[in-house]
């Protein structure tokens, strides 16, 4: 297994590098580019943060004195995330979209260095602090299929924000194994896991080099275009919004329970690194098809279709808890959080014009984030309150709020498109 597991960590990685060699010679248009650049970017940054929250709250769980704290450093990376948000979008609509991409990553290698420190040192709060800097990574690294959607043309735009999420393939081939096999390289079990997270933010440094993003305009840089208020009264951006917000959310509230439960029934840690695989597997393959998918049933269907395998995926986890369960359960999960996440992304493109779109991604941004954070705390302190069982209970409610309202917008834009329709059909007679 262990060989089968470093063959395919030698492919992956050198694909990646042929594809960042290719990207860096081969004469392609700033478009193409651009995207191709941003997809390499997303996958070492999500390689990182698969490979950190695959041992985050383990490490979490064998440094606090408090056990229902172990989830404590990943819910203040979401915190972190959260805050972080706003000010890197309106740093970025200043001084542009690599600026802030390069800062980000300067930040996130501070933090994996910090992380690699306290879990030898066995400094809990230390790591809270490591967690909290690679948040702000993490809050830069959001922006990566925003900056697609940017660099696309209109009808390019949801496969270019689908082709970045999909970066995030090689996370899930690379990152669940690299964590398992590196775990022992330290005096400290799982501090060797995170030295590969600093070598992939030196990379990511070079990569960010190539990056040639249109330039701002004058607009884009003073105009304030509708208050923000407006832009949130919007349906389209209500929906948009919910479907991140709780997508996101449940995604991380049972993703990050998973390894707590496993190792707590006595699954090994290899397995439980295994159904993580799966998950972010099952989170970005689905990416190199869900805009063509967006494109040919439409952006409502995909989201709804997203919720309802979060539905399958909780069912799954109330029938057993054997490896195969959670595996398969997981695997549900990714490729719901994909037609969520995606989904909502590509309809809140609908919503801002260009210079409104610093304020508005931002904004999304900050709630979805502000929703992760809560469901990560959460997830710990139900796991291990009251259990496997009410940790899935817990994300129903939010998956039928989300699909009321997306039958809701569906409904309301259907009226307005027979409204449309019949004012073509019958016009109104002049006197």
């Amino acid at each position: 297994m262990r060989r089968f597991l470093n063959l395919n960590l030698l492919f992956v990685w050198s694909e990646l590098f042929s594809l960042i060699k290719a990207s860096m010679t081969l004469t392609l248009t700033r478009e193409t580019r651009n995207v191709a650049l941003l997809v390499i970017c997303q996958a070492l940054a999500m390689t990182s943060i698969t490979i950190l929250f695959t041992v985050a709250a383990l490490i979490g769980d064998r440094l606090a004195a408090d056990k229902s704290l172990a989830t404590l450093p990943l819910a203040l990376l979401q915190i972190a995330v959260m805050i972080t948000t706003i000010p890197a979008s309106l740093l970025m609509k200043q001084r542009g979209r690599r600026f802030g991409f390069v800062l980000g990553t300067i930040i996130g290698l501070a933090g994996a260095g910090l992380g690699v420190t306290s879990t030898v040192i066995g400094h809990f709060w230390l790591f809270c602090v490591a967690t909290i800097l690679f948040g702000v990574f993490n809050g830069f690294v959001g922006f990566y299929r925003f900056a697609a959607a940017d660099a696309a043309s209109e009808s390019f735009r949801a496969q270019a924000i689908s082709l970045v999420v999909a970066g995030g393939v090689v996370a899930a081939i690379v990152g669940p194994g690299l964590a398992s096999w590196t775990k022992d390289w330290l005096t400290a079990t799982f501090a060797g896991s995170l030295v590969p997270i600093v070598g992939l933010q030196v990379v990511t440094l070079g990569v960010l080099q190539g990056i040639e993003m249109p330039p701002l305009s004058t607009s884009e840089q003073r105009e304030a275009g509708r208050s923000l208020r407006q832009i949130m009264q919007q349906p389209v951006f209500i929906v948009a919004t919910l479907g991140s917000m709780v997508g996101y959310g449940v995604m991380v509230l049972l993703m990050t329970a998973t390894p707590l439960a496993m190792v707590a029934i006595d699954h090994p840690f290899e397995a439980a690194a295994s159904v993580i695989q799966w998950h972010i597997l099952g989170m970005f393959a689905p990416s190199f098809f869900t805009g063509f998918l967006i494109a040919r049933f439409g952006v409502l269907s995909i989201i709804l279709s997203g919720v309802i395998l979060n539905f399958l995926c909780v069912g799954v986890n109330g029938v057993g808890v054997e490896v195969g369960h959670f595996r398969v359960a997981l695997t549900l999960l990714g490729i719901g959080w994909n037609f969520m996440f995606v989904g909502s992304t590509t309809l809140l493109t609908a919503t801002y014009t260009p210079v409104e779109k610093a304020k508005t991604q931002a904004m999304h941004d900050f709630l979805m984030f502000a929703c992760v954070a809560v469901a990560t705390f959460l997830s710990g302190r139900i796991l291990n309150n009251s259990g496997w069982a009410t940790v899935n209970q817990t994300a129903v409610p939010g998956l039928v709020l989300v699909f009321v309202a997306v039958l809701w917008l569906r409904q309301r834009q259907g009226q307005r498109q027979r409204i449309q329709s019949s004012s073509i059909d019958h016009p109104k007679v002049k006197n």
